[in-house]
C-alpha cells in the first residue's frame, strides 16, 4: 500500500487473535487484515478540528507535518474497544473505538440463543452443525472526544510510547505545548494519576522515548515492573550538556505515590544506563549511544559516525544492575560514585504487596526515608552491558543505517536460532541470522535483502508468528512479506543448504518450508555449517556446479562487463579464463580489469581478452561455476560497417569483394565468417539436391487407412491462421 503524500504510517498494535493490525497515520487509523493487508482494510477518518488547525498554524507550526491529527496511541481497552489518541494539531485528543469482534464458537445451547447453530431434520439422528455467522466488522468512534494531555505528545515528531494494563494507560511523552516537560504518566485510572518528578533532571533529562514493556520479576505478579526505554542528554558536573546516553527506567504499576513526599509521583522510579560499544585493539571503546528502537531484549543503536549496531541484553543482567549499588555524587568535584551508606528498608524500587514486602500494601505505607532516598538517588551506579559485552551485529562505513528491528525465534534441525529483520534508511529490509563461532564471538550472515520501499526509510517492523508474515511501514506506505521465501534460493539441494536459512530445508525435490514436526526422511538442512558436501549426497550434487555457456560480444577499446551473481553474499568469487588451445588461468586483475560485486569489468577491451571466462564461487569449501561466458571482441572496422546508417542494411557488402571485406576483420572474425559461409553453402546444396529428386507417387492405401480415406475426404477443410513471426 503506497500513498501519494507522506502520511507517517506507524504500526501501533497487532492483534493476532482477531487477525487485525492497527496502523496510525495522519488523520486516519487503519484496521488491516494480517492475512492480506490489501484486502478488507477498514479506514477511520479522524482529523483535527478546524479551530485547532488554525491555532496550530498561527503558532508557526508546520501545516503539513505538524498541524494534523497524527495517531500515536492505539491500545486495547477491552474485548470490543480500543483506546486511541492523536496529536490533534498540537492539542492531543483521545477517543474510544468500537472494533467489534467475530462470534466465538461456544456450546450448542449458547449458539442456538445467538443464532449460530443449525439442525438437519432429514438425518436419522439428531446432529448440530456449528456455523459461526460472519458479522460485519465494526470500526467506528464510540465516545466523545476527551483531552489527550498526559497521554500523547503535542508534537507528532516527538515519539510517544504507551502500555495499557488493566484499563490503565501508562505513557512516556511530553506533557506540554512547548515540549519541555517530559513525563512517564499513568492516566485513565480510577486511582490517582501518577507521574515522574517534574523538571528534575536526575529523573528525566530531555528524554526521547523509544519503547515500553511489562516484564515479570519472579512468580508474584505484584513484583512485575514496567520498563521504559529512552535516550537522554546527561549533564556534567559544570551543568554542561554531555553526550546522549541510552537509559532504561522502571516503575511498579501499582505505585500510587507517597504519603508526605512525592505525592502523586512515582516512589519506585529507578533508571540505569544501557551500553552498546565495540572494544578497539588499542583499548578504546566506540559507543553506539543513540538508541533507535528496542524490542524485548534486543536494542538497535547508531553512532555519530556512519554506523549501526544491534546489542542483545540478558534480563538477568538487567535485574542484577537494579539490585546493585546506587549512584551518588561525592567528593570535591561531585563525581559519580557508588553509594556506600545505609540503604533503607524496604529496598528502594521494591513493589508493595510483592514477595519481599507482603506486609506493605501500598506505596503510601513506605517509610519517609525510602521515599526520600528514591527522590535523590534514582540512578543505578553500574551500567547494563550486552551479552558478551559486544554487539551482536555491527555495520560501520556502510551506505545505510538501521532504523528498526524485529526478531523471530526459529526452530531448525540443528537447534534454535534468532533471525533478525533489520529495516534501513534506504527502504530495504535485511534478513540476518547470528551464528556462534569458535572464539565465543558471533558471526552474522545476511540471508537476503529486500528492497521494500524506494529510498524512503523503514519506520517500523512487526512480526506475526502465527501467520509467518513480516509487516513494514514507512512515511509513504505499508508492505507485507513472508518470513520465508525458500523458492528464492534456487532449485538445487546445494543452494538450499548454503542459504543457511532456518525457515527452509531441501525436501528431496525443492527448497521448501521446514517444519520441525514433519518427517525427516529426505530433508536436508545445516544452519550451523551449511555444508552441502555432507548434506546433499545422492541429490545430483555435481550437476549444479557448471553453468551453461553463453556468448557475449565486446568492442575493441570499449568497456565490457561480464555479469556474475553469486548465490550467497558470503561466497568468494574467482575469475578464470581459457584462451584457444590453452589451459585455464586465473584472470589477472589490474586497473583495466576489475572484479566487482556483480561481475568482471574490462575497461578498453582488447583482442587478447577473448576467451572462455569462468566465474567460480567458493562457500564452505563448496566450489561451483556460476557463470561461463565466451567473450568475442569485435574490431572497430567491423562495428563501424555494421552500424553505418548511411547505407542500406547490406549495401556495404555489395560494394566490396569478399577478400577485401575479410581484410578488415581480425583473424578470429575472419574464421567465424568463413565458417558461417561454409555452413550456408552446404545447406543450399542440400536444398538443391532435394528439389532435383522426383517425388515418388504414394502407394495404394491398405487396411484401415483405405477405409478411412473416403471419410477424411468428405470432411470440411479447416481454416488455419498462421501469423508470421516478428523479426
Amino acid at each position: 500500500i503506497v500513498a501519494d503524500e507522506a502520511m507517517d504510517y506507524r504500526i501501533l498494535h497487532m492483534d493476532e487473535d482477531q487477525d487485525r493490525m492497527y496502523v496510525g497515520c495522519k488523520d486516519h487509523v487503519l484496521s488491516m487484515d494480517i492475512n492480506n493487508i490489501t484486502h478488507g482494510t477498514l479506514k477511520l477518518f479522524w482529523p483535527a478540528s478546524t479551530a485547532k488547525i488554525d491555532e496550530c498554524q498561527m503558532a508557526g507550526k508546520d501545516p503539513t507535518h505538524g498541524c494534523g491529527n497524527f495517531i500515536r496511541v492505539v491500545q486495547p481497552y477491552n474485548r470490543t474497544h480500543l483506546f486511541m489518541c492523536g496529536s490533534g494539531a498540537y492539542s492531543p485528543v483521545c477517543v474510544y473505538i468500537n472494533r467489534g469482534r467475530r462470534p466465538e464458537v461456544g456450546t450448542p445451547e449458547l449458539q442456538r440463543q445467538m443464532g449460530y447453530s443449525f439442525q438437519c431434520p432429514n438425518l436419522s439422528y439428531e446432529a448440530n452443525f456449528l456455523f459461526p455467522l460472519r458479522q460485519e466488522q465494526v470500526f467506528l468512534i464510540d465516545s466523545k472526544t476527551e483531552s489527550g494531555k498526559g497521554r500523547c505528545s503535542f508534537n507528532p515528531r516527538v515519539n510517544t510510547v504507551s502500555v495499557m494494563l488493566n484499563q490503565e494507560l501508562f505513557s512516556g511523552m511530553y506533557i506540554d505545548f512547548m515540549g519541555t516537560d517530559a513525563a512517564i504518566f499513568r492516566s485513565l485510572t480510577r486511582r490517582n494519576a501518577v507521574r515522574t518528578d517534574q523538571h528534575n533532571s536526575k529523573w528525566l533529562s530531555e528524554p526521547i522515548f523509544i519503547d515500553a514493556h511489562l516484564i515479570p520479576d519472579g512468580s508474584d505478579p505484584n513484583d512485575s515492573k514496567l520498563y521504559f526505554f529512552f535516550r537522554e542528554r546527561l549533564t556534567d558536573n559544570s551543568g554542561n550538556t554531555k553526550n546522549i546516553h541510552t537509559m532504561v527506567a522502571r516503575v511498579c504499576p501499582n505505585d500510587i505515590g507517597g504519603q508526605r513526599s512525592l505525592v502523586n509521583k512515582w516512589t519506585t522510579f529507578l533508571k540505569a544506563r544501557m551500553v552498546c560499544s565495540v572494544l578497539e585493539e588499542d583499548g578504546t571503546e566506540t559507543h553506539f549511544d543513540d538508541a533507535l528502537t528496542l524490542i524485548s531484549a534486543f536494542g538497535l543503536f547508531s553512532s555519530v559516525f556512519k554506523g549501526s549496531a544491534v546489542c542483545v541484553y540478558n534480563m538477568a543482567d538487567i535485574l542484577t544492575v537494579f539490585n546493585g549499588p546506587f549512584a551518588h555524587r561525592d567528593g570535591p568535584n561531585f563525581q559519580w560514585v557508588a553509594f556506600q551508606g545505609r540503604i533503607p528498608y524496604p529496598r528502594p524500587g521494591t513493589c508493595p504487596g510483592g514477595a519481599f514486602t507482603p506486609d506493605i500494601q501500598t506505596t503510601k505505607e513506605f517509610p519517609d526515608e525510602v521515599v526520600t532516598f528514591v527522590r535523590n538517588h534514582p540512578v543505578m551506579f553500574n551500567p547494563i552491558y550486552p551479552v558478551g559485552r559486544r554487539p551482536l551485529v555491527v555495520r560501520t562505513n556502510a551506505d545505510y543505517r538501521y532504523t528498526s528491528v524485529a526478531v523471530d525465534q526459529v526452530t531448525a534441525a540443528d537447534g534454535n536460532y534468532q533471525v533478525l529483520f533489520l529495516g534501513t534508511d534506504k527502504g530495504t529490509v535485511q534478513k540476518v541470522i547470528v551464528l556462534p563461532s569458535n572464539d565465543s564471538l558471533h558471526e552474522d550472515l545476511i540471508l537476503e535483502e529486500l528492497e521494500v520501499f524506494k529510498v524512503t526509510p523503514v519506520t517500523s517492523l512487526r512480526i506475526s508468528s502465527k501467520k509467518q508474515q513480516l509487516y513494514i511501514s514507512s512515511e509513504f506506505g505499508l508492505s507485507q512479506v513472508s518470513l520465508h521465501r525458500c523458492q528464492a534460493y534456487g532449485s538445487a539441494c546445494a543452494d538450499c543448504c548454503l542459504a543457511r536459512d532456518p525457515y527452509c530445508a531441501w525436501d528431496g525435490l525443492s527448497c521448501s518450508r521446514f517444519y520441525p514436526t514433519g518427517k525427516r526422511r529426505s530433508r536436508r538442512q545445516d544452519i550451523m555449517h551449511g555444508n552441502p558436501l555432507t548434506q546433499c549426497r545422492g541429490f545430483n550434487l555435481k550437476a549444479y556446479r557448471n553453468a551453461a555457456e553463453m556468448t557475449q560480444y565486446g568492442v575493441k577499446n570499449n568497456t565490457t562487463f561480464l555479469e556474475c551473481f553469486p548465490k550467497s553474499p558470503q561466497a568468494s568469487v574467482r575469475w578464470l579464463i581459457q584462451r584457444d588451445n590453452d589451459r585455464r588461468k586465473e584472470v589477472k586483475l589490474t586497473d583495466r580489469v576489475l572484479s566487482t560485486e556483480h561481475g568482471l569489468l574490462i575497461r578498453s577491451a582488447q583482442l587478447s581478452d577473448q576467451g572462455l571466462y569462468y566465474c567460480l564461487t567458493t562457500e564452505n569449501n563448496f566450489k561451483r561455476t556460476v557463470a561461463k561466458i565466451r567473450l568475442r571482441v569485435l574490431s572497430e572496422a567491423m562495428v563501424s560497417m555494421l552500424t553505418d546508417k548511411r547505407q542500406s542494411q547490406w549495401a556495404w557488402a555489395g560494394s566490396l569483394r569478399p577478400k577485401d571485406l575479410l581484410v578488415a576483420f581480425s583473424p578470429a572474425e575472419s574464421l567465424a565468417v568463413q565458417q558461417f559461409c561454409k555452413e550456408r553453402k552446404e545447406l543450399k546444396n542440400l536444398q538443391q539436391r532435394q528439389q532435383q529428386q522426383p517425388a515418388q507417387p504414394p502407394g495404394p492405401l491398405r487396411g484401415d487407412l483405405a477405409k478411412l480415406k473416403p471419410l477424411l475426404d468428405r470432411r470440411k477443410s479447416r481454416n488455419r491462421r498462421n501469423h508470421v513471426p516478428e523479426v
